[in-house]
């Protein structure tokens, strides 16, 4: 039976003082959708949008995820609006690299003079001073991960950090040897990768990651534009009374203690579902039979 609310154990960011509950929040839901137009324009409700924002923290989340090409701008601009003042505590993480067209493409801007403007984006629409945490999206391909150096992109970060407009560097969507290279330049705080019940090419990279105490965000972590289906995660999901989601993120977060979830959602009550997979223990049993979903999917 799902208990009552609460968002599982802290992680420290390292190099840092910032501590975050596990179970955070992403932002990309509250972004529109113009017809094809995916995370685009205004959402239909802002005033919902702004509860979800308000409820999420008053509940004890202090990690939201976000960016400013979430819109382009809106997501943002919403957190501003229900959120600010900020209150103590709150690590706000965003990610930079890319640009939207006018038809909502998603266009590579990881030059020094894109990711400077994407900085200073990030800080007037968020209302601050400095961001916490700035991912570098790596954009050599926006649908798949792709080799290429990224020390010219990590160094302007780094040089902006230097500034004082950044206090702490991750990475998104990158590879083993581009983690690697980027830590040569910069410590790293965190990475941010596609990684759930059924996409887990990340194993080894998880559990490197623990060893160095840097965080591991699994973006889609409930399978994204086309959620997880799975006989094997509705089964488990009627054993344990829980609903499927609630228990592809309690697994996440019973994979790793450096994992840390951001589940996006623009309703009130299915941020309320959300947050409550903290509390779920599954069994031994149950986990064995969830991490056979993936070897299923990789025999389909």
């Amino acid at each position: 039976m799902v208990q009552s609310m609460g968002l599982g154990s802290g992680f420290k960011l390292p190099g840092s003082s910032m501590s975050v509950w596990r179970m955070g929040y992403g932002a990309m839901q509250l972004a529109g959708r113009d017809g094809n137009k995916l995370v685009w324009g205004r959402p239909r409700d802002v005033d919902e949008a702004i509860a979800v924002l308000r409820e999420a923290v008053a509940n004890g989340v202090n990690h939201i995820d976000t960016s400013d090409f979430y819109g382009p701008h809106v997501t943002n601009q919403i957190i501003r609006k229900a959120l600010k003042p900020y209150p103590e505590g709150l690590v706000i993480v965003t990610k930079v690299s890319a640009r939207r067209g006018e038809n909502g493409e998603w266009i590579p801007a990881m030059s020094r003079e894109g990711l400077t403007t994407a900085v200073h984006e990030n800080l007037q629409n968020l209302g601050l001073d400095v961001l916490d945490v700035v991912n570098l999206r790596v954009m050599f391909n926006a649908h798949h991960l792709e080799e290429g150096s990224i020390e010219e992109q990590v160094t302007t970060l780094a040089e902006l950090q230097q500034k004082g407009l950044i206090k702490h560097i991750g990475l998104s969507h990158a590879m083993r040897a581009q983690i690697a290279e980027a830590r040569r330049i910069v410590p790293i705080v965190c990475v941010q990768n596609q990684y759930n019940l059924a996409h887990r090419g990340d194993d080894a990279l998880v559990a490197e990651l623990a060893a160095e105490g840097i965080a591991y965000v699994p973006y889609f972590p409930l399978g994204g534009f086309s959620p997880l289906q799975s006989d094997a995660l509705t089964n488990a999901a009627k054993r344990m009374e829980a609903t499927p989601m609630q228990v592809a993120l309690a697994w996440l977060l019973q994979r790793s203690p450096n994992i840390l979830v951001i589940p996006g959602t623009s309703s009130v009550a299915h941020l309320r579902e959300n947050l409550q997979a903290a509390q779920l223990e599954i069994p031994a049993d149950v986990l064995a039979e969830l991490d056979g979903i993936a070897a299923s999917v990789a025999v389909n």
